[in-house]
């Protein structure tokens, strides 16, 4: 008690100073103070909350069907009315991102493996948790102001990694940005994971989040936790938080899992992303938005038809850091990151090398047609173009964010990201130039949107890396979670085309800006 009101008194003085620069240490001490009070009302009525609210509750259930139309209508008025009046003010191009949003959905409802199983609730839950997050983070000053603050300070944070990259490369190491820039960021954010780690704190947080939505959502404890544990950690490492439970899951469990990973990216790479030129506020508000839209996609596209086994958050026990102290859990970090990193490396000169390959082959048959323009990036511009559209990119844009799209989709995020930098670079530099009546370069709302449309592991080889790492923890499993694979691939990719949609629908980006 006494250190805690010392350092009360630390705070109040640094204030009292100089209160512009004490601002952080208010805020995060203000942050702190907000989850002690949240931890002791949790461990005094938990048990109360999650019998009303909770997977299976018993109150909420009995009480749905007396409010269920009430808040029906009552919702559809509020959007219709939010809608007309924020359209009048927005402009009308911004209806379509709205638009885009409800054909995803009337997507994912036709071809569901079970429409009738559809839980309704999760859904709109799922949706509403990410409108509000978007609504708070794109809309309100405070929310811009943080999260704009929070990228620049992860950006500043993450530029510390060139104290080791000029010591080992010398002060000439950015002449080989990709290798001796980009990668070593991995090495370093993940050191710092996982000091976190051994801490406790992503335990912790990972906790609350997958609390909030379960609770809200109706989603068993186990597929919210791998949820809210994809905000910061991998499609790979964030099943391993459920390790004990995974043989027990259901098909719909495992799809939902598998699909939290392909919908959103992991910290460790966030930082690559940064450094490319990305935006570092929009790569987080993708990440947070992207967690409750992953789980309503997968309860939409394969709904729960069996009895879960796991329904009470207070059995499920997160593992502890296997490192002894915070230097042990530093080089564990930067070791584990090893692999990721010759991962990362090797499928790029794979991958670019492929593509390179492919284009020379389909421009060799283009040219018997005539066509020597024929590309691989050429055929996903018209197949993707439509979706970029109604996402709420300007049509003259979606073009090159198509290409973008199926690069993405059918390659990996980080050449799609990789050359979406390379179009921010060219707009911020005033290279405004146009090809053969083609535009090649993006405006900052179409940059803004594919880079949530883009900000998801959902790719084809990442099918394959998510079946080893889910078989590897449930070997017995292997039918069930090959057999959602590919559901849940289309599901992630979806779930990220929503959080797009959202971003362009509350965006206040205007709509031609250059």
């Amino acid at each position: 008690m006494e250190n805690l009101q010392g350092y009360l008194c630390m705070v109040l003085a640094a204030c009292i100073l100089h209160f512009k620069r004490a601002l952080g240490l208010l805020v995060l001490t203000l942050i702190g103070i907000f989850f002690y009070v949240w931890d002791w009302l949790i461990a005094k009525y938990e048990a109360k909350i999650v019998e009303r609210f909770a997977v299976h509750g018993g109150f909420f259930r009995r009480k749905l069907s007396l409010f269920k139309i009430p808040l029906f209508v009552a919702a559809l008025v509020f959007i219709i009315l939010w809608l007309s009046l924020d359209t009048a003010k927005q402009g009308t191009n911004q209806l379509i991102s709205f638009v885009g949003l409800l054909l995803f959905i009337v997507f994912l409802f036709i071809f569901s493996k079970y429409p009738g199983k559809v839980n309704w609730r999760t859904v709109f839950w799922g949706l509403g948790l990410q409108f509000i997050f978007g609504l708070f983070i794109l809309r309100t000053e405070a929310g811009l102001t943080a999260f704009k603050w929070l990228g620049k300070q992860v950006e500043i944070f993450l530029n510390y990694t060139d104290a080791g990259s000029r010591f080992l490369f010398g002060d000439a190491y950015t002449n080989h940005f990709f290798a001796f820039k980009v990668l070593p960021i991995v090495i370093f954010f993940s050191a710092v994971i996982s000091i976190l780690y051994y801490l406790g704190f992503i335990q912790w947080l990972i906790l609350k989040i997958g609390w909030i939505m379960q609770i809200s959502m109706d989603t068993t404890p186990t597929e919210s936790l791998v949820a809210a544990g994809n905000i910061f950690i991998g499609q790979v490492e964030s099943p391993l938080l459920i390790q004990p439970y995974m043989v027990d899951l259901t098909r719909s469990e495992i799809h939902s899992v598998m699909t939290s990973g392909f919908s959103t990216i992991a910290g460790s790479v966030l930082g690559a992303y940064i450094s490319f030129g990305v935006s570092p506020a929009h790569l987080l508000t993708a990440s947070v938005m992207s967690a409750p839209a992953s789980l309503a996609v997968a309860k939409l596209f394969w709904p729960e038809t069996e009895t879960p086994k796991i329904t009470v958050r207070s059995n499920l026990k997160l593992d502890k850091s296997e490192a002894k102290n915070i230097i042990e859990a530093a080089c564990l970090g930067a070791f584990t990151s090893i692999g990721l990193v010759a991962n990362i490396a090797v499928n790029l000169i794979a991958f670019l090398a492929l593509l390179t390959f492919l284009n020379a082959a389909l421009s060799w048959l283009g040219n018997m047609f005539d066509e020597p323009g024929l590309s691989f990036e050429l055929i996903c511009s018209y197949i993707f173009m439509p979706i970029a559209f109604i996402m709420g990119v300007d049509w003259n844009d979606s073009f090159m964010v198509a290409e973008l799209l199926g690069v993405k989709t059918f390659f990996n995020e980080f050449v799609a990201y990789r050359r979406l930098s390379v179009l921010i670079a060219r707009r911020a530099e005033g290279k405004l130039e146009y090809v053969d009546g083609i535009k090649q370069y993006l405006s900052i709302r179409s940059e803004t949107i594919v880079t949530y449309a883009l900000c998801g592991f959902a790719n084809f080889g990442s099918i394959g890396i998510v079946i080893g790492g889910l078989t590897s923890l449930a070997p017995s499993r292997l039918h069930d979670i090959a057999g959602v694979s590919v559901r849940a691939l289309i599901s992630g990719t979806v779930a990220s085309f929503l959080t797009a949609c959202v971003a362009a629908r509350l965006s206040l980006i205007p709509w031609r800006s250059t």
